[in-house]
């Protein structure tokens, strides 16, 4: 095998690894639209199998702007889930941010001073 093959061999490995590619992308958008009934999802999976290369073509001209659409839309949402996570395990249910709001209110005279013992001892017990 000479370099001048191993580059050939190499580029069509990477042409087939991108055709996988889409084709795996194009059968997961197919089952994520809401738009489409199941029979019309059966349909382009048919479409698919039969004639990959002119299926994937074909969607991907009649449907690649709303593909783009759904991907980033599905992004976004898993990004706020992501922050919504993060802000209820790290967010102020801490125990030292309910010592702190106690103690604001026993500074500013809202609780008596046995009030904010009993707060911060529940705060202690929840985190150990």
């Amino acid at each position: 095998m000479t370099f001048w093959d191993f580059l050939v061999w190499a580029f069509w490995f990477y042409i087939v690894i991108v055709c996988i590619t889409i084709f795996i992308r194009i059968l997961i958008d197919i089952f994520r639209d809401p738009e489409l009934n199941g029979w019309a999802k059966a349909l382009w999976v048919l479409f698919i199998v039969v004639v990959p290369f002119l299926a994937a073509l074909i969607y991907l001209i009649a449907r690649g702007r709303k593909m783009a659409q759904r991907s980033m839309a599905g992004a976004a949402e898993a990004q706020q889930a992501n922050d919504q996570y993060i802000r209820s395990v790290a967010g102020s249910g801490s125990a030292a941010g309910e010592i702190e709001s106690a103690k604001r209110l026993l500074d500013s005279g809202a609780i008596t001073p046995a009030e904010f013992d009993t707060l911060k001892a529940k705060a202690l017990a929840t985190a150990g």
